[in-house]
């Protein structure tokens, strides 16, 4: 007690924020996709607590004809970036939010992926399911830097960095799209990690290493 109390003398009682970019800055236009903004309701903004959120669907580009027709099936992106958890904040994490809007989760692991970057990710993968819909999931938590698939592991490296860095901002970051009509889990699964692929070497410019 009498470590952790002198650590928190010493370190004080405000985070250091790096500087980064809004969200609203997030690339409209990704491979083939254009996005649409996707509003959140007051309440869920309530719930959600003081940050910096993206909402999206990215769809096909008008005009384009793709030749997967999964490449029809919207991707939905949401961040969410909290500048500081010190104040009782934390982030939501959607195995939570996820069931009490109506979804199941039939599945869950752990995906692995490479960005054009060379950098490792690994990311929660879920099935979730809702009536007949039915839906793949990647959702991690950025950490100065590291991707974490584990909601426990998140707040351990969260608390670390609070005293090592005086930091505790930290993002979720939550991609999901639907197993279209005939379509196979792996083309689904395929294409969350694609879109994937293709944000995380953004993602620094609004989460801070």
């Amino acid at each position: 007690m009498l470590f952790t109390a002198v650590v928190l003398h010493v370190r004080g009682d405000v985070d250091r924020v790096p500087p980064s970019r809004p969200l609203s800055e997030f690339p409209l236009n990704i491979g083939a996709r254009s996005a649409t903004d996707v509003p959140l309701d007051q309440e869920t903004l309530d719930v959600l607590g003081k940050g910096d959120f993206l909402s999206r669907a990215y769809i096909a580009s008008p005009g384009s004809r793709p030749a997967d027709p999964g490449n029809l099936v919207p991707i939905g992106l949401f961040i969410g970036y909290f500048p500081t958890q010190r104040t009782g904040q934390s982030i939501h994490s959607p195995q939570n939010c996820l069931p009490g809007a109506g979804w199941t989760f039939q599945s869950s692991g752990v995906a692995a992926f490479t960005d054009a970057t060379g950098k490792n990710y690994s990311v929660g993968e879920y099935l979730i399911s809702n009536g007949s819909s039915t839906q793949e999931v990647l959702y991690w938590y950025q950490i100065h830097g590291r991707s974490i698939a584990n909601d426990y592991m998140a707040k351990l490296y969260t608390m670390e960095d609070s005293i090592r860095y005086a930091r505790t901002d930290a993002a979720l970051v939550r991609i999901i799209t639907a197993v279209g009509p005939g379509e196979e889990r792996p083309d689904a699964r395929q294409r969350a990690i694609g879109f994937a692929e293709q944000i995380t070497p953004m993602l620094p410019a609004y989460i801070p290493n």
